[in-house]
């Protein structure tokens, strides 16, 4: 096998890592009832004219399944977190006791959950178009290297190489979606 066809098959795997890193990512920020800071991941405040991750202007605890609490290493920045955390849009209501901000975590409810396991498979199903376009990126390639030369053999052999990837990758994303799903679900 050429060096430029395994360039090819090594960026289309790289490229499928970082789609399922990404979807692990996503599934953290997707609560199954259980208080984590990752919760508030996707939480960002303006802290003197730039928007922040909230984890660079606070320490972020769970000291129990169902709280969260931030604590902001600046007193000022209370109100501008509790802002921030109401305009993510995560369904939780913070409270500011003048210290800290104390968030406790609703119990799911039966059609949270279900919505939560859809949100949950519309992400994994966001990820397996990942995996299918750097499938198809490989197979471009792999075509362009078969115009410049590259024998048909080997050509057919390195879409072999890719479709097989692209099936593990995607056997990964269904294994991940089925344990957030049943995480989801526990009640």
């Amino acid at each position: 096998m050429t060096e430029e066809i395994n360039l090819i098959i090594d960026a289309a795997k790289e490229s499928m890592d970082n789609t399922v890193a990404f979807l692990e990512k996503s599934l953290l920020n997707i609560r199954a009832g259980k208080a984590s800071p990752q919760m508030l991941g996707a939480v960002f405040v303006d802290y003197y004219g730039s928007q922040t991750p909230l984890s660079q202007v606070a320490n972020i605890n769970a000291p129990d399944a169902r709280t969260l609490t931030v604590t902001p290493w600046e007193k000022n920045m209370l109100q501008p977190i509790e802002k921030a955390i109401l305009i993510a849009n995560l369904g939780l209501n913070p409270m500011n006791n003048g210290e800290n901000i104390i968030i406790n975590i609703p119990a799911l409810t039966e059609e949270r959950r279900k919505d939560l396991a859809k949100q949950a498979k519309s992400e994994a199903d966001d990820a397996k178009i990942g995996i299918r376009n750097a499938r198809k990126d490989a197979n471009n390639d792999i075509k362009k290297e078969e115009k410049n030369g590259t024998s048909e053999d080997i050509c057919k052999d390195a879409e072999e190489r890719v479709q097989k990837l692209t099936d593990s990758f995607v056997k990964k994303i269904d294994d991940i979606l089925a344990v957030k799903e049943a995480e989801i679900m526990k009640v």
